[in-house]
Formats: C-alpha cells, sequence, structure tokens
C-alpha cells in the first residue's frame, strides 16, 4: 500500500497523457484522472487539485469534483442502495457510492435508512485502505449546537434523525437545532436518516428542543374516531372492545394507548355514530 490515500484532497502534477484520460502524481506514486473529469485539455506539468478514492476496480483514482463531506468534514450524504447484512451506500459525490457499515447503523434492519434517506457523515478508511463513510455521533458535536429561541414552543419543526434507539430519538432540525424525540412522543421509532415533521413541546435551558411525532390530543381524537368507524365498518359493523378493555389488546388492535380510544369512543358516542355496551362497541344502523 502507496503513501496516498482514499480520501484526501491533494495538488498533482500530470506526467502524462493516455487513451483514458490523464497520469497524476506527486513525485513519488500515480493516481489516474479521467478525461471526463476535466473541462479542457490538459498538459504535462499541469498541477491541479483532486479527491482521492477508488473506483470499482480496486484502482485508486482522482476526482476534480472535491466532496463537501471529507475525513475531518462532516455533511449530509443521500443513501443510495441498501444491502441486508452488508450496510448502506451513500453518494459523496465521486462515482463510486461509499459504504456505511452495518457496524456502524442501528441492530435492527427496520431503523435502517432507505433509499433517498440522508446521513450525516465523515470519512475514513477500513484496514485495506478504502474509503468508508462514518456517521457523526452527537459526542462529535460536543456543546457546539444552535441555540433555538424560547417562542418556539407549539411550533412545527422540521428536522433528520441522525439518532436513534429505544429511549428516543435525536433530530438536526433545519435551522439546526438539537431535537429529542422521546420514545412515548412517536407512534413508532423513526429511521435512521428519515426527514421528520414534528411539533416543539418544550425549548430546554441550553437551547435544546423536545419534539412530538404525535398530533395535538384534539386532532389525534379526530384522526383514532374515524379510524375506529372505518374498522368496525370493516368488520360487520361491531368490535369485541369496551372502553374498559385491557390496555394491550386495544394497543395490539388500533395501535393507540386505552386513553385515547376512550376519548375517541366518547366522540363518536357523542356524535351518536356507535354504540357501546358490557361487550363490545357497534354502529349505529344509520351510520351503516
Amino acid at each position: 500500500m502507496g503513501l496516498l490515500k482514499a480520501g484526501e484532497v491533494l495538488e498533482l502534477e500530470v506526467v502524462r497523457k493516455i487513451e483514458t484520460g490523464y497520469v497524476l502524481t506527486d513525485g513519488s506514486e500515480e493516481v489516474l484522472l479521467h478525461a471526463n473529469e476535466v473541462e479542457h485539455t490538459l498538459e504535462v506539468a499541469d498541477k491541479l487539485e483532486v479527491f482521492l478514492y477508488h473506483d470499482k476496480k480496486d484502482n485508486l483514482i482522482g476526482t476534480t469534483s472535491i466532496p463537501s463531506v471529507r475525513p475531518d468534514v462532516f455533511d449530509w450524504a443521500e443513501v443510495t442502495e441498501v444491502v441486508p447484512n452488508l450496510g448502506v451506500f451513500v453518494d459523496i459525490g465521486t462515482t463510486k457510492h461509499t459504504l456505511v457499515s452495518k457496524d456502524d447503523l442501528p441492530l435492527f434492519q427496520s431503523v435502517w435508512p432507505k433509499v433517498g434517506d440522508e446521513l450525516y457523515v465523515t470519512l475514513s478508511n477500513d484496514k485495506k485502505g478504502r474509503l468508508l463513510a462514518n456517521p457523526v455521533s452527537e459526542s462529535d458535536f460536543g456543546d457546539n449546537w444552535d441555540r433555538a429561541p424560547e417562542d418556539l414552543r407549539n411550533k412545527t419543526i422540521y428536522g433528520r434523525v441522525f439518532r436513534t434507539d429505544k429511549e428516543g430519538a435525536v433530530i438536526i432540525t433545519e435551522e439546526s437545532y438539537r431535537g429529542f424525540i422521546h420514545h412515548t412522543e412517536r407512534k413508532v421509532e423513526p429511521r435512521l436518516g428519515e426527514w421528520v415533521k414534528g411539533r416543539v413541546i418544550a425549548v430546554k435551558e441550553d437551547g435544546t428542543l423536545n419534539v412530538s411525532l404525535l398530533p395535538k390530543r384534539k386532532e389525534a381524537r379526530i384522526t383514532d374516531a374515524q379510524m375506529i368507524l372505518n374498522l368496525l365498518k370493516e368488520n360487520g359493523g361491531e368490535l369485541p372492545f369496551t372502553d374498559k378493555s385491557d390496555p394491550e389488546a386495544i394497543k395490539q388492535k388500533f395501535d393507540i394507548s386505552k386513553a385515547a380510544f376512550k376519548r375517541a369512543v366518547g366522540k363518536l358516542m357523542k356524535e351518536a355514530k356507535i354504540l357501546q355496551d358490557d361487550s363490545k362497541i357497534s354502529i349505529r344502523k344509520t351510520e351503516e
């Protein structure tokens, strides 16, 4: 393995022209620059800045398109391919996309990023010198988060997930604030790299945010009521559930809490759309 390595940005010199492009050197090693990487003809002894990476044949080559993400620079990179048991590939601006190893992704593939999601990454090299993209951790930020203004409470906010686990998820908002989504403030665990829309429920003293992905209670009651009504219609007009049913059974069937179920059922009964007895809820005949 030579001294030149993937991920470096160097000024190299043209030593000769070949059929497919140019051969560049730092004085001791040579790399290829494809002809489609330059807009005009180069001459021997010309110098230019290139980014080094490996092509599909594992040859170290250069590109004049310098990626915004580098070994010492973080940036977003779009996911272009998901390979189970290997990881995901991201586009950093080179013709060959770069691997994010499964070892740097969540344990459960259900929350791996999908194609089109974006990961906040930096670059490193594996033992063979090949380029890897590594998701940025919170420790890489330290305390260098932008402080959110106090008037953001109850405001809608957008951001991208850059850490997720059973306890909760952390997003980087489009304004570069840190937002934490506790597991009780989401219906499902968001994917790493997913773009989410949330609601600010608290602005903390350190300028970071607590965010909810759940709708406000009034909005949720309307949505939940319609969902229950639809399920009743799909099940012959009745379901063996009441406001005294087991919370876990309600969660499994309706994917909402017992409290949310009781609010939605109460709304439907008040609107005279359903009936409830000791063993079931059912649609009023006029609603069928």
